[in-house]
């Protein structure tokens, strides 16, 4: 039994100290979504949300690539065979540097938005001041906004 102990935690000091000789850097890539009308969903990101396109290599019609921070992309997939309905506490999330620019823009194509709690056309307030709204993409992903800083 104490050779059993022993070896436990033997174990257990040299996993932690290759644990700590191998930490890599590990950051956001892309995310992607997967959707049924890609020349809408596409519109929607550059024209609307404002995102610009970035060159994807398939090149075979089912695919926009857009930027959406240094060395993060949005990858669009056409495929999707219905618009599903999601959660909105599952979200991506963009931060504005004008919020009411943004909300113009929205109106301007007819896209509804609402607040935190749901109320149509509101803007919800932090308590550290920072403004959000959220909506839904053509394919019902939502999407928040915000003019957070950091």
């Amino acid at each position: 039994m104490r050779t059993l102990i022993l070896c436990l935690l033997l174990l257990g000091i040299t996993a932690k100290t290759d644990a700590q000789e191998v930490k890599m850097a590990v950051q956001l890539n892309h995310t992607a979504i997967y959707v049924k009308d890609l020349p809408k969903a596409a519109f929607f990101y550059e024209h609307v949300i404002g995102l610009d396109t970035i060159p994807e290599p398939f090149r075979i019609g089912r695919h926009k690539w857009f930027r959406i921070g240094p060395k993060m992309a949005l990858h669009i997939i056409l495929g999707a065979t219905e618009v599903k309905e999601y959660y909105k506490n599952q979200h991506t999330c963009f931060s504005v540097s004008d919020m009411k620019l943004f909300v113009d823009r929205l109106k301007k194509n007819n896209v509804v938005f609402e607040d935190v709690n749901g109320n149509q056309g509101a803007i919800t307030k932090r308590v550290d001041g920072v403004q959000q709204i959220w909506f839904r993409d053509p394919d019902g992903y939502w999407i928040e906004v915000n003019d957070a800083r950091e």
